[in-house]
């Protein structure tokens, strides 16, 4: 069965990425596993390793990450959803990896600010993770609760292509969630009618389990043309495309983003050329 892989480090951050995978989980009807990666000197001694000592820490992590878990997954309304828990030594990203490479992954959640303190997508694990993985990843801020019927919101220059398996994810997760229309936010810094006319198509082509709602950006600031949008019309996820040659994406990879996202309460998927 599919999986909704979920990053945590037991921060309030990622207690709230496992509430909202949790109610993905039951809309998608996918299992949930949730990892946690122990550094590679976590354990150690004053640097004498001792297998026997580092064993009996390891398994208290687990323990640990069993009992932390179930205080976001013990609701009754989850009792059909199963939950699994992994702990594995190595740093975040070759822990997640590698998991994804052996397991039937759809989407990674992980949540925007960690035990760290570090605040929005630029210099985060989050950022990290969406440059590492192929997967659809969708970044949850401390803030974001899933809504009875989420609305998409998709920020494209059109020049960008989905992979063929985030397009099925996409599909499935418009279905799942029974919206009545899906956002389509276009933003480019130059523009024809027959451009226009081409993207629309396409991605009509692409997208055929909800209407599409097309709007346009033609300021001079289109950060903060989406911001607004997002903010200001019905949104729960904003989904963007990771190409560095998309417009959209490179906006969301300058330093200002943080102080905009720290503003947002909502979600943003990211998805794959």
């Amino acid at each position: 069965m599919k999986q909704i892989l979920v990053a945590t480090d037991f921060s309030a951050s990622a207690g709230n990425a496992l509430a909202y995978a949790m109610e993905l989980a039951k809309m998608l009807n996918m299992e949930v596993c949730v990892l946690h990666a122990i550094g590679t000197t976590e354990g150690v001694n004053n640097s004498t390793y001792n297998a026997i000592f580092i064993d009996d820490y390891y398994n208290t992590k687990r323990e640990a990450l069993k009992a932390w878990v179930s205080n976001y997954t013990s609701d009754e309304k989850y009792q059909d959803i199963e939950v699994n828990t992994i702990c594995s030594v190595g740093s975040l990203k070759n822990v997640i990896t590698r998991y994804i490479d052996e397991n039937h992954v759809e989407i990674l959640v992980m949540g925007i600010t960690g035990s760290t303190g570090i605040a929005g997508i630029v210099g985060s694990n989050a950022s990290m993770m969406v440059s590492a993985v192929k997967i659809p990843t969708l970044i949850v801020p401390l803030e974001s609760k899933l809504s009875a019927t989420p609305v998409i919101t998709l920020a494209t220059d059109y020049e960008t292509r989905l992979s063929a398996g985030d397009v099925n994810a996409l599909n499935e997760m418009v279905e799942a969630f029974g919206s009545e229309k899906m956002n389509v936010l276009y933003v480019a810094e130059k523009t024809t009618t027959k451009q226009v006319e081409t993207g629309e198509s396409k991605l009509r082509a692409l997208i055929k389990n909800t209407e599409l709602d097309f709007n346009y950006i033609n300021e001079s600031r289109p950060l903060n043309g989406i911001m607004e949008f997002v903010e200001n019309n019905e949104t729960d996820i904003l989904c963007l495309v990771k190409h560095h040659h998309n417009i959209v994406y490179r906006l969301f990879n300058r330093s200002t983003v943080n102080q905009v996202m720290n503003k947002s309460v909502k979600a943003i998927l990211v998805l794959h050329e």
